[in-house]
């Protein structure tokens, strides 16, 4: 590897598919790649075409060969249970080739597809590897999603099997998952052939004679399954993004680039290889627990943390420091909102000096923006670099970060760091044509994209092209907006339709946001534009206090009116704000600013089943409706 990130990056655009030689010369083969990238191939070119492997042989198999089985692979540390377990490479590969085996005598193979609805069980990861091992398409559906969007996942990949827990723990409740199982295979037009239940016991399910088989007791009586090598190019799963209408995109991750992409990253952008501990507290639901809490920590080697808890209410918001102290890990990455949900909680940080944190050496943010006065809050108090970084479902990896295999990159709050090796990001005007440094525009990455990228929806090329590729021919189109400045940062401020027009001006709501994040008072916030007859749109503020803040809501209002028009001017028209007691949020903790909008607006919106708490959006909508 290049001994800095500018040598890196110079690297790489002298040579964008030779740079990825090295890297995947790191991984094990059964078959050398025909060509490192093939552009023909697919809307926007494949990589590594020729080339077969196993994506769990190099996360497992690999490394118990090498004589690491004895190192731990997994800790399963479950604040809704009160109980940590911990798992060897030997013991995780043992465990994945018995289930791979369960699988295979009931006829799973290569690109069958298998559906897996879990909570944050080891279970899980053990499904997800076995899928791979037997070269099956997994697609993961976070736990607990509503029938809808389930069902329209099953009829869309068409699952041969479905692997689902009896139920999910929440703070204060248990959710039913069979229900929830029967209701989407109602709504289905595509029914699995059979299931493999995991029975929780705080809650275990009735199995349905001639479809269900216990998972654990198909485990116990199968033989372990060996690897089966598939070509680099071959689906290794299906994620599908969020959305409430119309057919869901299922994003294809393909085998031979995610893992060259991810085992580079691990050293690269985290700093972290083999036999380090390794903590990204997110949901094997997301894309971000697909890449950061199994495959990226397996293939590196590295012992990944696995949490079923939250950040706070599991007992506390001394929950994270909890985890840090005992298990040790170099890196947490977690989202903005996790941090900021700590902050209103413990702004003073008191529950941090409680604990051990002295092995935490960097704490990585992403998911949405991380605003300067969170960033600046959690560096000053845990005394370790922030970093947040910026990707998304579709890109697998991060797009933009800060380096620590390079001795990191200067973080700089507010932005999402620098380029990596791979991706040419640049700020486009409406007509696709690359602004100057410092302007804002449409954030979009130039073809050809990385490996690890994805290559396609699930059996929709034509629309891979025209969500991703039409608007600005030869770029992907990401949908946030932005600009890179003169040193290269790339600074995201919210989604390109979260870019408000009022009265002539495009004003950026996430400006707005870092505004009012900074005052003192404020725990979280979020900023949308509401429809206004004579200038189009004006925004429209909504903060949540820090606890223990007991002011009248009118003159905190006042002062963050007068904070926008001070740090960004009257064209900002910002002379609105509410005092809420908190803002609905996906499960993986990004503002709906999406469905507030819509309500304010007086449309029609349907609660989403990616919502953590339907409640805070009826109380949005007595608010605002």
């Amino acid at each position: 590897m290049p001994d800095s990130y500018d040598a890196a990056y110079r690297e790489w655009q002298a040579d964008p598919t030779g740079y990825w030689e090295a890297p995947a010369a790191a991984l094990a083969w059964d078959q050398r790649w025909d060509r490192v990238f093939d552009p023909a191939s697919g809307p926007c070119g494949r990589w590594f075409v020729g080339g077969r492997l196993n994506v769990t042989y190099n996360c497992l198999d690999r490394h118990v060969e090498a004589g690491h089985g004895d190192r731990v692979a997994l800790i399963w540390d479950s604040a809704m249970v009160g109980e940590v377990r911990h798992y060897t490479y030997a013991a995780l590969r043992d465990r994945v080739a018995r289930v791979a085996g369960a699988l295979a005598a009931r006829g799973i193979g290569v690109g069958d597809r298998v559906i897996i609805y879990m909570p944050m069980v080891p279970e899980a990861v053990i499904a997800m590897l076995a899928c791979a091992r037997l070269g099956a398409v997994h697609s993961v559906v976070f736990g607990g999603f509503a029938p809808p969007e389930l069902a329209a996942r099953l009829a869309d990949a068409k699952p041969k099997a479905m692997i689902f827990a009896s139920c999910g723990l929440e703070p204060g409740r248990v959710v039913a998952y069979q229900p929830l199982v029967e209701a989407a295979f109602a709504l289905s037009p595509h029914q699995p052939q059979f299931c493999l239940v995991f029975q929780r016991p705080t809650l275990p399910a009735p199995l349905r004679e001639g479809r269900d088989v216990d998972y654990v007791e198909a485990e116990a009586a199968a033989a372990p399954h060996p690897c089966v090598p598939v070509a680099a190019t071959d689906p290794l799963y299906i994620l599908y993004t969020s959305g409430t209408t119309g057919k869901p995109k299922g994003v294809v991750r393909d085998c031979g680039g995610y893992a060259v992409a991810l085992h580079h990253s691990m050293g690269m952008i985290y700093g972290v290889g083999a036999g380090d501990v390794y903590w990204c507290a997110s949901d094997v639901g997301w894309v971000v627990g697909h890449s950061y809490i199994v495959y990226g920590p397996l293939l590196a080697g590295c012992t990944s943390v696995m949490y079923e808890g939250k950040p706070v209410g599991t007992p506390d918001a001394g929950a994270f420091w909890r985890v840090i102290a005992q298990h040790r890990p170099r890196v947490l990455f977690t989202a903005p909102t996790a941090i900021r949900a700590i902050k209103q909680q413990d702004p003073e940080g008191a529950h941090m000096q409680r604990h051990d944190l002295s092995s935490l050496e960097a704490l990585y943010v992403a998911g949405e923006r991380c605003d300067p006065p969170t960033a600046v809050w959690a560096a000053e108090t845990l005394g370790v670099p922030v970093v947040d970084h910026w990707w998304q479902t579709e890109t697998g990896w991060p797009v933009t970060a800060g380096f620590r295999g390079f001795g990191l990159t200067p973080p700089k709050p507010g932005a999402g760091g620098r380029a990596s090796p791979g991706y040419d990001v640049r700020a486009l005007d409406d007509n696709g044509k690359p602004l100057p440094r410092g302007e804002s525009g449409n954030l979009a990455i130039r073809l050809p994209l990385p490996p690890g990228f994805a290559p396609t929806l699930w059996q929709n090329d034509d629309g891979f092209r025209a969500a991703y590729l039409a608007d600005f021919p030869g770029w992907y189109r990401t949908g946030d907006a932005g600009m890179v400045d003169d040193d290269g940062d790339v600074w995201i401020m919210g989604r390109t339709d979260d870019i408000i027009n009022t009265a002539g001006h495009r004003l950026s709501t996430g400006a707005m946001e870092e505004v009012l994040a900074a005052h003192r008072d404020v725990a979280e916030c979020a900023v949308i534009g509401v429809r206004d007859a004579l200038k189009g749109q004006v925004p429209l503020g909504l903060v949540v206090l820090k606890a223990g803040v007991n002011r009248p809501a009118e003159e905190v209002v006042a002062e963050l009116v007068a904070l926008v028009r001070e740090r960004i001017g009257p064209v900002a028209s910002f002379k609105d704000a509410r005092v809420v007691a908190r803002l609905p949020k996906t499960r993986s903790g990004k503002i709906l600013r999406g469905s507030i909008r819509r309500i304010a607006d007086g449309e029609d919106a349907p609660v989403p089943a990616t919502i953590e708490d339907p409640a805070a959006l009826e109380e949005m909508r007595a608010l605002l409706g």
